[in-house]
Formats: structure tokens, C-alpha cells, sequence
């Protein structure tokens, strides 16, 4: 189970890598203009719109990436059946469908629908169309069909599939959404503790999108608490109103930050430099404007333990900002745009003293994390057995041009024992990962006579040929031989 999440966790860094750009765009058009997000200001309009292009449709990127990462042999048809699987779901799960599916008016259409486009169901639709493509992709259908045969047939089947997940949806998810909603109202009535649940369950169900459920309690006028908006207006209780946004702020621009630097500095020496570029925007992006997925998304799956820690840790902080009538508010989210913009307003009370829990918060993610990660050797980004640096420094002088990556891959393919022993054909960052009929078929001399670092066998029917940070293109080639 563990290696299926990291997988995912893999799969995802693809689409997270491009989210923290897109939240300073939308950051740094926020605070040009934070009160008519662009309504007021052309350039505010261009940068907000360019930043939520993306930010808007993570579901969508993570349906695809997904797709991509756990199918085979990454292929095009894996990516747009993903594409397929998330918007058959999402449009039979519109609320204006399940009014006509239901006969009923659109507004009486249960309030869960209006959320069915998440992360979580778009984790599920990549899910489900690499399952089909790892399924499907080589079947061959008769020969009035032969059209649809092998890839065509994937977002076919894909599309069918997605069916009867919408199916399940359709009665699981109202049920799922509604019950949240009722815990929501629960712990509104527990006061300090019960911010500090909110916060434990808003972290905690980031992955499925069902943490939208408990901010219609506590941020909007669902049950009449309004956090957001009373706070904004200036009308509530000094102290009081704002204790569902204020602990979020040591968190999102101090604790996260902090343990973005953990993952760094406890990083394979080949990977800090990609490590480093990956937690420096996504640090910067949940400081500044408070976007917090990049970070969140780059281990929540790669390593779970970690990520109920952070989940504790926000509980915790809600808390005790809670306790102590700590508040500042936000409009977008919990970065330092909207605290700046929060620090004056009427219902404000000791906001700098978020700025000091925070750094007390950054020290304790920053030694929590760095401990448990090399403790248990969590596989956070840069920390995979994909490479480590005896590979790095073997291969940094390997293949050269395309004639020699062929030629590598003719030589690998034959070793490992042609068409007719290998069955799947894969590779990570340095490794091929090849899955085969019969081990005792493979030639390991005349594989490592191509000068490959390494060979490791992990199992009865996969085997990794370690070639070096060339790998994908002795991949491609073998894929052309294996087709």
C-alpha cells in the first residue's frame, strides 16, 4: 500500500510542479487589487486570471498526471484517458445533470454535487484510466474492429468505466459530503477545541476535496458563523471572530516553509539541486500568497506520516491562536498578502503575535520533520531509491548521442531477452524497470558489457538496469524495438 501511494506521490509532481508559479501570479495580482480582484485593475485582471487558469483546474492536472505516472509505459493515451475519466465524472456528478437525472430543479440538487470537481475525483479518474490503459492498451479486437484495437481502445473502455464509478459517486458521495457538514456544526459548539479540530480535518482532507464541506461551516453563512465574511466587515467579536483563518497563518507561511527546508536539506546529494528548485517556489508561493498544495501534494503521498503530522500541527496552532484571541483574517488565503492586508482592520486583535508563533511553528516542523523523515526514511522528494550518487557520478559520462542510446537499448533489449521474455518496459529517473517472463533468461554480462553502472533484481519477474540520467532516451528507443 505504502509503494502504491508513493507511486502516486510520484505521479503527481508532474502537475505540482507547476502550481507555484501560477500562485504568485494570482498572489501578486490579489494584492494589486485586493478588494475587486481585477475588477479594478487591468493587470491585476491579467495575472489573477493567467495564476487561476491553472490553480482552478488542479483536479484536471491531476487526473492527467496521474494517468500518465502509473500507467505502463507513460504514454499519450494514458494522459487523455484521464482527461476522458474526469469529465465523464464531473459532467454526469454537474449539479444541472443530476436535477435532470433526479427531476428535480437544479437548486434542490444537494449542495455536495457543486463540489464534485476535486482533487480527490480527479486522483481517481488517472487512477482508473491507467488501470485501463495497463489493461487495454495491447488488446487486439477482430478485424472489423481492429480501428479501436491496442491505445484507441483505453479511453473507450476508460469512458465505460467511468460509469459505474459515477454510479457510486452519485449515492456515496451526498452521503459523504452531508456527514461532514453535520460534524462541522458539531465542533462549531466546542469553541478552542473546536478550532482546533477544524483545523486537523481541513489538512486532513486536502487529498478528497472534502475539506470544502467543513469551510462552508465555519468561513461562510451556512449555520450563521461567517468567519470570513463577519471578520472582512468588521462585525463579530474582537478576539473571537477570525479564529477559524488566524492559526492557519503560522502554518502556511512558517511551518510548511520550514519543513519544505527539511525535505531539502535531508535530500540526496544528487537531488538537492532539484529538491531546492522545487521547495524554494513551492515555500515561496505558501509564504507569499498562501497556496499551499505545491508543498502539501509533494509528500502527503509520498509520505503519509508526515502529512498527519502537519494535519496535528495545524489543529494546534488553530488552537492556540484561538486561545489566546489571537486574529487576523483572509480573503484569498493565509499568506503574508492577506495578513498584511488584514493586520489593520477592526476585528484584528495582537496579529503579530501569529508572526511569533509562526516562527516557534517553522522550528518545530523543521526538527519534526528532519527527524522523522531520516528516522523512518521516508521517501520524501529527493529521498527515492530512483538514483543516488554513485549513479550520478558513473553516468555523467555515459551516452553521448542518439546512435549510442540505440545502440545501449538493441544491446539491453537483447540481454534481457527480446520480445519474447519481456513483458513491460519502464523507467524512473535513472533506472529502466523492466518486468520479464523468466529471470534465469537474462544475460546480466552482456548487459553490463554496455557499460551500465548496474543491475538489480527485485523481484522473481522486475529487474532495474541502471543506466543514468540518459535513461528515458535508451527507454524510447526500446520501446520502438518492442513494438
Amino acid at each position: 500500500m505504502m509503494k502504491f501511494l508513493q507511486k502516486i506521490g510520484r505521479s503527481l509532481m508532474l502537475p505540482v510542479a507547476v502550481l507555484p508559479v501560477a500562485a504568485i501570479l494570482m498572489g501578486i495580482g490579489y494584492w494589486i487589487d485586493p478588494n475587486g480582484w481585477g475588477s479594478g485593475n487591468a493587470l491585476a485582471a491579467f495575472l489573477i486570471k493567467a495564476g487561476s487558469s491553472i490553480l482552478d483546474h488542479i483536479p484536471i492536472l491531476f487526473a492527467v498526471g496521474v494517468a500518465l505516472g502509473m500507467s505502463k509505459t507513460k504514454d499519450g493515451s494514458a494522459a487523455l484517458s484521464g482527461l476522458v475519466a474526469f469529465l465523464v465524472a464531473t459532467t454526469l456528478l454537474a449539479p444541472d445533470s443530476v436535477a435532470m437525472l433526479k427531476g428535480i430543479e437544479v437548486e434542490n440538487v444537494n449542495a455536495a454535487f457543486g463540489k464534485i470537481d476535486n482533487a480527490f475525483v480527479g486522483i481517481i479518474s488517472g487512477l482508473v484510466a491507467a488501470f485501463m490503459f495497463n489493461r487495454f492498451s495491447h488488446v487486439k479486437l477482430p478485424d472489423a474492429l481492429a480501428f479501436f484495437s491496442g491505445k484507441r481502445l483505453v479511453p473507450i473502455m476508460t469512458a465505460l468505466s467511468m460509469l459505474v464509478v459515477a454510479l457510486l459517486l452519485f449515492f456515496i458521495w451526498p452521503v459523504v459530503y452531508t456527514g461532514l457538514v453535520n460534524f462541522g456544526e458539531l465542533i462549531s459548539k466546542l469553541g478552542v477545541l473546536g478550532a482546533g479540530l477544524y483545523g486537523f480535518f481541513n489538512r486532513l482532507l486536502i487529498p478528497t476535496g472534502l475539506h470544502h464541506a467543513l469551510n462552508a461551516v465555519f468561513w461562510f453563512d451556512l449555520i450563521g458563523i461567517n468567519d470570513i465574511g463577519n471578520f472582512w466587515k468588521g462585525e463579530g467579536t474582537k478576539g473571537v471572530t477570525g479564529m477559524y483563518q488566524a492559526g492557519f497563518f503560522p502554518i502556511m507561511m512558517f511551518g510548511l516553509p520550514a519543513a519544505g527546508l527539511a525535505m531539502y536539506h535531508t535530500a540526496k546529494t544528487a537531488k538537492k539541486k532539484q529538491t531546492a528548485s522545487l521547495m524554494l517556489a513551492a515555500g515561496f508561493a505558501s509564504f507569499f500568497t498562501g497556496v499551499t498544495e505545491p508543498l502539501e501534494f509533494a509528500f502527503m503521498f509520498l509520505a503519509p506520516l508526515l502529512y498527519l503530522v502537519h494535519a496535528i500541527l495545524t489543529g494546534l496552532s488553530l488552537m492556540i491562536a484561538a486561545f489566546f484571541h489571537w486574529t487576523a483574517g483572509f480573503a484569498f488565503s493565509a499568506g503574508f498578502i492577506d495578513y498584511f492586508l488584514s493586520f489593520n482592520l477592526p476585528l484584528a486583535n495582537q496579529p503579530y503575535m501569529l508572526l511569533v508563533q509562526g516562527l516557534v511553528f517553522a522550528v518545530i516542523y523543521y526538527f519534526l520533520f528532519r527527524f522523522l523523515i531520516v528516522k523512518f526514511n521516508l521517501m520524501t522528494p529527493g529521498r527515492s531509491d530512483d538514483m543516488d550518487e554513485e549513479e550520478v557520478v558513473l553516468t555523467n559520462n555515459a551516452v553521448s548521442s542518439s546512435n549510442k542510446y540505440a545502440d545501449m537499448a538493441a544491446e539491453i533489449y537483447v540481454g534481457l531477452g527480446g520480445r519474447d521474455n519481456i513483458t513491460a518496459i519502464d523507467n524512473c529517473v535513472t533506472r529502466l524497470r523492466i518486468e520479464v517472463k523468466d529471470m534465469d533468461v537474462v544475460d546480466q554480462r552482456k548487459i553490463k558489457a554496455t557499460g551500465v553502472p548496474g543491475i538489480n533484481i527485485v523481484g522473481p519477474q522486475s529487474i532495474q538496469v541502471i543506466v543514468g540520467t540518459q535513461v528515458q532516451f535508451v527507454a524510447d528507443e526500446m520501446e520502438k524495438l518492442h513494438k
